[in-house]
């Protein structure tokens, strides 16, 4: 199939770190002597893997033996590693430790299938920047290189049934996070507040901390020029924020099909939670339902069927409705600060594959906007 795609999608790359391999595994070991038992003589192992799946933070496959009991046990783990500033990250910055709590306690309190974390390095004094490991678990992703709904992968041929499945128990996976009781009282600390991001309401200040997210982006690298796109969405956002948006609720944030693992069509694990915070339960709806939207205007521009019935706004809705009794808002807003989201990840991720040599500068910053007619749709829709 690669050979009828455009060449920079077919043959896409994703570096993350310029980190020297050698120096990771030498470094935990060391740290791993000092923080385990005496006796334990710790053993790393990092494993080599593609990452098919994510863009922003660095994942460490590997494996840890141990003594235990006079016999040696090995076990598998996932290091979850914050960037450093030299290799341009998304982010401005990574709270690696909330990220950690915001995964134990949605396990504690909601019920759902995170992996289970283990030794939490905040400082960056082994490694140059904060990590945490987590148990590293089996199952099925969907890919987002090449993205699933291209074809030839085990969601796209699965029967419509089973796709069913997958999306009824991926929006039961939402309904369970917004269901823990008091998020503003637990989950005080992914309040965008609490990294200086104003406004009367957690919508006002997620909205507040995407504006500097775009600050960020155009400002620290000059591969990053301005996007008049998102300068007109969040323009329109600012001046239309929704009115009376209720109780905040433990938003995940990043809350696609390809950040969980699946077996047997539902969830065993929800990944990547750097994207956490307090607002709205609608804002992961739109996420859900915008980040399919985003795969399918490809799969559509490139002529492939893609899986235009799959994550229906509508049917996710009135799904969402039936599990919770929770009638939503439109998601109109939410759609549009979604979109503008991704026009910020786009900036960062092609500034880094700019710093890495893996594509050239383009002359039209928005040319890798992947979902550029989907946020022009948007723009043109709400009259911004």
């Amino acid at each position: 199939m690669s050979e009828s795609l455009p060449a920079e999608m077919a043959e896409m790359t994703l570096q993350r770190s310029s980190r020297d391999q050698g120096a990771v595994h030498d470094r935990l070991e060391e740290w791993l002597t000092g923080v385990l038992p005496d006796g334990a003589d710790p053993e790393v192992t990092l494993h080599d893997g593609v990452q098919t799946n994510g863009m922003s933070s660095e994942t460490v496959l590997l494996a840890i033996t141990t003594t235990e009991g006079g016999a040696r046990v090995t076990r598998e783990y996932v290091a979850r590693v914050a960037p450093a500033a030299s290799d341009l990250p998304v982010f401005a910055e990574y709270r690696l430790t909330d990220q950690y709590d915001a995964m134990r306690l949605a396990g504690e309190l909601a019920g759902v299938p995170v992996p289970t974390v283990g030794l939490n390095e905040p400082t960056g004094d082994v490694l140059g920047t904060p990590f945490f490991l987590m148990d590293r678990l089996d199952g099925a992703v969907p890919p987002d290189v090449l993205p699933y709904p291209f074809g030839d992968n085990w969601l796209f041929d699965a029967s419509p049934e089973q796709q069913e499945r997958l999306q009824r128990s991926t929006v039961d996976v939402l309904a369970r996070l917004h269901g823990i009781p008091d998020a503003a009282t637990t989950f005080a600390f992914l309040d965008p507040a609490v990294t200086g991001h104003g406004g009367a309401t957690p919508l006002a200040r997620n909205l507040a901390k995407t504006r500097a997210w775009y600050d960020y982006a155009i400002t620290t690298d000059e591969a990053s020029p301005r996007s008049p796109l998102i300068e007109r969405g969040l323009a329109w956002l600012e001046a239309n924020l929704p009115a009376g948006e209720g109780e905040p609720v433990l938003v995940w944030g990043d809350s696609r099909i390809g950040n969980m693992m699946y077996r047997d069509f539902e969830p065993v694990a929800v990944l990547d939670w750097e994207m956490a915070t307090l607002g709205p339960r609608e804002m992961d709806l739109a996420w859900l339902v915008f980040a399919h939207q985003v795969f399918q205007e490809i799969a559509t521009m490139l002529g492939l069927p893609g899986m235009p019935d799959f994550l229906a706004t509508e049917d996710v809705v009135a799904t969402y409705r039936e599990l919770t009794g929770v009638e939503t808002g439109d998601l109109t807003w939410y759609l549009l600060h979604a979109a503008v989201n991704w026009g910020c990840v786009f900036l960062r991720t092609s500034a880094r594959q700019i710093h890495f040599g893996e594509i050239e500068r383009p002359a039209d910053p928005e040319s890798v906007f992947h979902h550029r007619p989907l946020l022009e749709r948007l723009l043109e829709e709400v009259g911004a």
